[in-house]
């Protein structure tokens, strides 16, 4: 049987794009090697699916060449998959810029998406899994783990990067894309924890805590996020460690010293905080440091900053030297946090890397290497920030290739 066009991936890029290609008369089928299509949608956005963001600025996309991804996402923007989705259902609830369905439920994007193609007769072939894209002179020859060959006259490769395996994200489209003659920019996590050295760890873990954070590599300053630090057994998270995570991940894998900075004051500047702390002394004078230390800072991590500055929390505060004084106050305002990596693709939201941007026309997604093969969603070496950036990534790619297969 052949195919107008065969979308390998039924995931949130895989999807749409089968949908507009669809609406232009095509003949279209899905090939997803999982249960069920739009698998890795039913976790986004803590099951709540943050399908996208009103905000949408050139620093919230990533990678090798980040330009692309605005050359790409100004064909469909932000208001275009807002009425996208509510036109297949999805009433959109927006949060300071996140939207979300009105019903607050991931499965319920997946599931409109679903409803659509049925509507649609796109065909969808589930638990079947690609393992060679061959090119002939009249389109392309698919052969599956499971003995089938399907053919088609034009390609989407849609299977996503290497972020969360078990969602299904196996990396075998790269694998095929590399053969096919595409550079594949090295995939690394993002959107990820970071491990850390560090013996202090499990003393605080679980401690959260609202802070400044600068990444440094090879002590220069890479980026800085503001927001809830959360202290783990094996290092550090929250959102702000997931939006620097890209960079930390690249600098360590480079050989780089990769440290964290965190100043546990950051609406007040130093000598702000020296009047802060000096008031705190005066008035306080009597008591050990480290109970001077209550009401102002997790009594966790005052233990650990007062250990780090080797300081006896039993020493009473008015007898602290000059070096211990510089020293305390050096850490509360800029407390060092060596990066050592990651939790691992099995714990990122998204992958870093993929097929290099320069062999992809953004104008329509399709191939430079490869006539009739277009390449949409992570599997690109683009990746958001979090907040719906990397579904607005998959929208946009699926969207762009579809309505390009019909012409």
């Amino acid at each position: 049987m052949r195919y107008d066009c065969i979308v390998i991936g039924g995931g949130a890029s895989g999807m749409v794009a089968a949908i507009f290609a669809a609406r232009r008369g095509q003949r279209i089928a899905i090939i997803e090697h999982r249960e069920r299509l739009g698998k890795k949608i039913l976790a986004t956005g803590n099951g709540k699916c943050n399908y996208t963001n009103q905000v949408q600025t050139p620093d919230c996309y990533r990678g090798t060449h980040p330009e692309f991804a605005m050359a790409v996402l100004r064909q469909f923007d932000v208001e275009q998959t807002i009425a996208f989705f509510q036109s297949l259902g999805i009433y959109p609830k927006v949060r300071n810029g996140y939207v979300y369905p009105n019903s607050e439920q991931a499965v319920a994007v997946a599931d409109v998406l679903a409803m659509e193609l049925n509507n649609l007769k796109v065909e969808v072939f589930l638990k079947e899994h690609i393992l060679n894209i061959e090119k002939e002179e009249q389109g392309f020859l698919l052969k599956t783990e499971e003995k089938k060959e399907y053919r088609c006259n034009k390609v989407i490769v849609a299977t996503g990067g290497l972020a969360a395996p078990k969602q299904g994200s196996d990396g075998s489209g790269l694998k095929i894309m590399r053969r096919l003659g595409h550079t594949i920019v090295e995939p690394f996590p993002a959107l990820v924890q970071l491990k850390a050295e560090g013996k202090f760890f499990k003393q605080v873990s679980g401690v959260r805590i609202e802070a400044k954070g600068e990444l440094f590599s090879n002590q220069k300053k890479v980026t800085q996020e503001f927001g809830e630090y959360l202290f783990t057994d094996y290092g550090i998270s929250g959102i702000p460690v997931f939006q620097m995570s890209r960079y930390a991940v690249s600098s360590v894998l480079q050989g780089k010293k990769t440290q964290l900075l965190l100043d546990f004051f950051p609406h007040m500047t130093e000598n702000e905080f020296q009047i802060l702390w000096n008031d705190r002394m005066k008035s306080g004078g009597y008591k050990t440091i480290g109970e001077l230390f209550t009401g102002l800072l997790n009594n966790k991590l005052s233990n650990v900053l007062l250990a780090e500055a080797k300081i006896n929390p039993e020493n009473i505060a008015n007898r602290l030297s000059n070096q211990e004084y510089t020293k305390l106050l050096k850490l509360l305002k800029s407390f060092p946090i060596t990066i050592t990596g990651s939790n691992g693709f099995e714990n990122a939201q998204v992958s870093a890397g993929g097929i290099s941007t320069l062999e992809v026309n953004p104008e329509t997604m399709e191939s430079k290497i490869i006539k009739g093969l277009y390449l949409t969603g992570e599997i690109l070496d683009i990746d958001g920030t979090c907040g719906g950036y990397n579904l607005q990534w998959a929208w946009t790619t699926g969207a762009v290739a579809g309505q390009n297969i019909g012409k």
